[in-house]
């Protein structure tokens, strides 16, 4: 350093040191207080120095509601869902949205002079001081400014700071806050951000949870029993009611303790709904709403939202809780793909009520079959006229013999495909999937949204005929939606702003009418379900029926030119339905929706497409009556026949090879024979079992076979064996 400089700051010491020698005792000891003042009042300063609060705007921001909501497309409220469980709030709730008696009240009851202090009530101050000296109980001296201080900055009131120096940081944090504040924008936040009750915070949750009310419809009652909680949120109803009666005289308000002790009792009864919505979609706002405060506008219409729950409960209640439990519905607008309506369930007698049963993988029985023979039309394989054999078949498999049974475990004989199809037979689908192919029709269906089926289709085999595969009711309604709109396929639509994505061809548009047009026939599915089934409507409509493998799910989807509505009834936990068939379960349900979405427009065909023809056809032997058909162009056919009797390969038909047959002691053994029957022409052919000849072929005799394996053979004129099968007698 320069030494002229160094010598400059020695004179400056020597000229002070110089000033303190020449001032009196007096003198130094005033100042050396006045410089222990300072100094004690810096460190006073900084020890109580509170923390840096936010600003009201970045309040109200920053506030995170427990629950999120759910909206209809006309912007009404359908339902909520709690996505935050470690507080439960609502909404941050304006000033201008509370009943203006509640705020009076408040401050009635927590601070007198909220308008006129800084944020901190020096009176109130004093006078708990003066109580404290004299031995009394002090009165609470805490503003609602100081309050919100604490809300806002928690470390000002964690527990253990009840010390001068956390009362002061608190004080000063008030008093920071008024300079930033205004009044109404404090009262706003002490109402949103204080604890009345248990976990609900905040005026918005509280009122519900208390008394059922929004904040803008409380009472004066009301109003004093939320008061008297602020001072000991756990209060139970006799202190609570006493409180409000207190504050209630000290407000001149002119009525006795009893009516506060009554309301504080119901209002500490059992808790109410945490949210002013009528509940209807609880399954899509639990898969829809996963933030804190989210609010999503879907497609469904709150009125036909409404009509599905209703719709569904009536027929669980009417089916009873020992036949079924649970119920899903789904409906969907054809033209655009907006789910109108979602119903994962209806609560009621289910016990596995939080199950979306609309979202949840199902087998889907027999309502797969339309997406086959459309597939099969497509390709040439059929038509709607031919002649589909319903009689006992099985099939060799990599896990051995498939033997398909029909529902009612009946066989036919020759029917159409399209009756077939109308009546769900199952022999004639399986038939018909060996036409298509497995593997091709598995395909197909990945391609028309049915995104289970993960496997290929060997793993499925033969029974994906007969819906084996696991499918959503959501997956099911987009697929038959597919039919409705000419074989075009697109994902359906479930919030405001999904994105409308370009359909693409599945089928062509011809074997889509094709098929729509065979599952609307009601004369065709008469065989099956007769002429006055739940299927049976008043307008245009097509629709398919599914059961399960041991009755575990119900199908029932359909549609017309404007909706598909579909419809699953069964049991969510697995367990077999009882006496509930194809047209018991889902069947009523559809059909109640669908009168009632075609009120006044009832459905109408549509169009036909070109590239088909129609033919008046006949069937020889008159396997059915004559009628007019539809063909693709160019496979029209006038007279439809079965093929001759010659035509066919000889074979055992019945019993089916590896089947287990049991005698029943209760039965008399003469009347538990066995008929054996052959298909083809077997002139001159014999029946031969367990080496021993029964006769001719042709005779079809009943036999009488003994516990044991046993051999059954068809053997030609020649003496070779041409058919040849074991079964089994227990």
């Amino acid at each position: 350093m320069d030494s002229r400089l160094r010598g400059n700051d020695d004179d400056g010491w020597l000229r002070v040191i110089d000033l303190w020698r020449s001032w009196s005792w007096r003198a130094k000891a005033w100042a050396g207080a006045a410089l222990l003042l300072f100094g004690a009042f810096t460190a006073l300063w900084f020890v109580t120095l509170p923390p840096p609060l936010p600003g009201y705007a970045q309040t109200k921001a920053g506030w995170a509601p427990s629950e999120a909501w759910l909206y209809d497309r006309n912007g009404r409220l359908i339902d909520s869902a709690r996505v935050n469980f470690s507080v439960r709030r609502l909404a941050w709730t304006p000033l201008e949205s509370v009943t203006p008696v509640l705020p009076q009240t408040i401050i009635a009851s927590e601070d007198r002079r909220f308008a006129s202090h800084d944020g901190v009530d020096w009176w109130a101050m004093a006078g708990s001081l003066r109580d404290r000296l004299e031995g009394k109980r002090a009165r609470g001296a805490s503003t609602l400014s100081m309050q919100v201080a604490a809300f806002l900055a928690p470390q000002l009131a964690a527990p253990g700071s009840r010390g001068w120096r956390d009362k002061a940081r608190q004080m000063r944090a008030a008093m920071d806050l008024e300079d930033d504040w205004s009044k109404d924008q404090i009262l706003e936040a002490y109402l949103n951000l204080a604890g009345y009750r248990g976990e609900a915070q905040g005026i918005g949750a509280s009122a519900l949870s208390l008394f059922g009310k929004a904040p803008d419809a409380l009472t004066k009652t009301d109003a004093l029993l939320m008061a008297a909680l602020l001072p000991n949120p756990r209060a139970g109803p006799q202190e609570l009611g006493r409180r409000a009666c207190l504050l209630a005289s000290q407000n001149r308000t002119g009525q006795g303790c009893l009516p506060y002790m009554a309301a504080a009792l119901d209002m500490l009864g059992p808790a109410r709904r945490l949210a002013l919505d009528p509940g209807l979609a609880p399954h899509l706002a639990n898969r829809l709403l996963k933030t804190p405060g989210m609010k999503i506008t879907t497609t469904l219409d709150m009125d036909i939202q409404r009509m599905a729950v209703t719709a569904l409960s009536r027929q669980l209640q009417g089916l009873g809780s020992d036949r079924a439990r649970d119920g899903a519905v789904l409906v969907v607008d054809n033209a655009t793909g907006d789910v109108l309506a979602y119903v994962g369930g209806v609560g009621g007698s289910s016990t596995a009520s939080a199950v979306d049963g609309a979202n949840s993988y199902r087998q889907a029985g027999s309502t797969l079959k339309p997406f086959l023979y459309a597939q099969a039309i497509e390709k040439g394989y059929l038509t709607p006229a031919s002649i589909l054999d319903d009689s006992p078949v099985q099939l060799d498999t990599a896990s051995g013999l498939y033997v398909p049974q029909n529902y009612d475990h009946d066989f036919k004989g020759p029917v159409s495909a399209r009756t077939a199809l109308a009546g769900s037979l199952n022999v004639p689908a399986v038939r018909t999937l060996v036409l298509a192919g497995v593997d091709s029709f598995r395909d197909r269906l990945w391609d028309t949204g049915y995104r289970g089926l993960t496997e290929d289709g060997q793993y499925y085999g033969f029974s994906l005929a007969l819906g084996s595969a696991e499918v959503t009711l959501m997956e099911q309604a987009a697929a038959y939606r597919t039919l409705a709109k000419g074989g075009r396929w697109s994902p359906l639509r479930l919030r405001a702003d999904d994105k409308k994505e370009v359909p693409r061809a599945i089928f062509s548009s011809q074997s889509a009418w094709i098929v729509s047009d065979m599952m609307s026939d009601a004369d065709a599915r008469a065989q099956s379900f007769g002429l006055d089934s739940a299927l049976r409507l008043s307008f245009w409509s097509a629709v398919k029926t599914g059961t399960s493998k041991a009755m575990r799910d119900n199908w029932c989807i359909g549609f017309s030119d404007r909706y598909t509505v579909a419809v699953w009834v069964g049991n969510l936990e697995g367990d077999s339905m009882r006496a509930v068939s194809g047209t018991a379960g889902a069947a009523p349900v559809w059909r109640d929706l669908m009168l009632a979405l075609h009120q006044g427009h009832p459905g109408r065909q549509p169009a036909q497409p070109s590239g088909i023809e129609t033919r008046q056809v006949r069937f020889a032997d008159g396997i059915e009556p004559p009628r007019r058909e539809y063909f693709l162009a160019g496979t029209g056919q006038s007279v439809i026949g079965v093929a001759p009797r010659q035509s066919r390969r000889p074979r055992i038909t019945s019993p089916v090879g590896g089947s287990v047959y049991a005698l029943d002691p209760d039965i008399p053994i003469q009347r538990q024979r066995m008929a054996i029957q052959v298909a083809g022409a077997v002139e001159g052919f014999r029946l031969i079992l367990d080496k021993k000849d029964l006769g001719p072929a042709d005779a079809r005799p009943q036999v009488l076979a003994g516990p044991g394996a046993h051999r059954l053979q068809l053997v030609d004129p020649a003496g070779k064996v041409v058919d040849s099968l074991l079964f089994t007698v227990r």
